[in-house]
């Protein structure tokens, strides 16, 4: 009975044995069946240039290199690798930290020449017995259209073809990088440039008629008339304020209702306004003066060729991940096969009859500024037909890494 027993107790762990080994089989082969060695070079090629690609988007920099040049030469596979700008070596990993002023002038004259170099041993002479620099690939960077820099590739043997294949492959890509870097750079360059202009070109329609409704309250009502002109000093102070590209969707709407205020003073009860404001989204970043143009769009169509009651709606509501805000106005609205490109400039459209064109900036500068913060997803959607009023419509992430409101 016994031996019965020991008999089924070995059967049963060499069955569960041969159960976990072929267990393990089949998961080895389920692995390698989702991640092969070609696959598996893929993502690590992927990975690193990611890396790499992070600090370069930042531009040509010393800071920006030392992230980056590690990142680089594992991609190329070289013994060292140095990245430098038109003069100067800004980061060095790896072998050849000896030859850098050598490596410096070699990666100046192929900037001078556009055009990559390949160094021998003859041409890095060194004292050094232990030295093992044995030659040198340079690339030229460039970026859009013009040289910027060099990518040098040391070698600890013969530069070998597939070296110098591998140096020119990442100083293109590298390259193209450093082009988006500066393409970021020039849309922020255009973002500030379109702040100004609306700064610059807040309708003097506005100002006059604001200007003149305060003027109409200092002798029959100074108090109104002071408060007036206390609305209009903020108002002012925040549209022409010296720095910052981003204002939070609190600031935006105290700035409007400073506006309404001086503009409900001039209209009176022609003017109706409703609001609709999520306390939640408040803290949300947007560009400034992103909605003004929207609501002075609005006032214009509501009251200007309106007659009687003009009804001005804002609305701004909570959408999980991103903020919908909505500006709309029951006045005569025009004709949607006006709008150009998706996006008029409906401010110039609805203008006063005498009023000079350029006065205005347009909605167009502010749909290009929200697509140039968050993305082509998010710009301005406008609703409209001739006697139906106009809505616009746009929406704004709560969070986005790159845009944060200025203090």
């Amino acid at each position: 009975m016994t031996g019965d027993l020991s008999a089924v107790l070995g059967a049963v762990v060499l069955v569960s044995a041969l159960g976990a080994a072929v267990w393990a089989l089949v998961r080895l082969r389920a692995r390698r069946g989702i991640a092969t060695a070609t696959q598996r070079a893929t993502y690590e090629v992927l990975h690193t240039a990611g890396l790499a690609a992070e600090p370069l988007r930042a531009g040509l920099t010393a800071t920006g290199a030392a992230k980056a040049v590690r990142h680089l030469r594992a991609l190329v596979g070289a013994a060292g690798l140095a990245l430098t700008d038109r003069q100067e070596l800004l980061a060095l990993d790896g072998r050849g930290s000896h030859h850098a002023a050598q490596l410096l002038a070699a990666a100046r004259r192929t900037v001078a020449a556009d055009h990559s170099t390949v160094l021998g041993e003859s041409e890095l002479p060194c004292d050094r017995v232990d030295c093992p620099v044995r030659g040198a690939v340079l690339a030229p960077l460039r970026a859009a259209g013009r040289v910027v820099g060099a990518l040098v590739a040391v070698a600890d043997g013969p530069p070998a073809p597939g070296l110098v294949q591998a140096t020119l492959e990442t100083a293109y890509w590298a390259g193209n990088q450093l082009a988006l870097a500066e393409l970021d750079a020039s849309r922020q360059r255009l973002a500030r440039a379109e702040v100004r202009a609306l700064r610059a070109q807040i309708s003097p329609h506005f100002i006059y008629n604001a200007l003149t409704a305060i003027g109409s309250f200092v002798r029959t009502d100074p108090e109104r008339a002071r408060e007036l002109i206390l609305e209009f000093a903020e108002f002012t102070r925040y549209s022409f304020r010296a720095h910052g590209e981003f204002t939070t969707l609190a600031e935006e709407l105290r700035s409007i209702d400073r506006y309404l205020t001086i503009e409900r003073a001039r209209f009176g009860d022609r003017l109706q306004v409703r609001l609709q404001i999520a306390p939640e989204v408040l803290p949300v970043t947007l560009p400034f003066l992103c909605l003004q143009p929207l609501v002075e769009n609005a006032v214009q169509h509501g009251l200007s060729r309106k007659p009687g009651t003009g009804m001005v709606s804002i609305e701004a509501r909570d959408a999980g991940a991103e903020c919908h805000i909505t500006v709309e106005d029951d006045g005569v609205g025009m004709d949607p096969t006006t709008l150009t490109s998706g996006i008029a400039d409906l401010t110039r459209a609805g203008s006063d009859p005498g009023e000079e064109p350029g006065q205005h900036v347009g909605l167009s500068n502010v749909d290009e500024r929200l697509r140039s913060a968050f993305g082509d997803r998010f710009g301005l959607v406008v609703e409209t037909g001739v006697g139906s009023g106009t809505k616009i419509s746009l929406r704004v992430p709560k969070f986005h890494p790159d845009v944060r409101a200025d203090a």
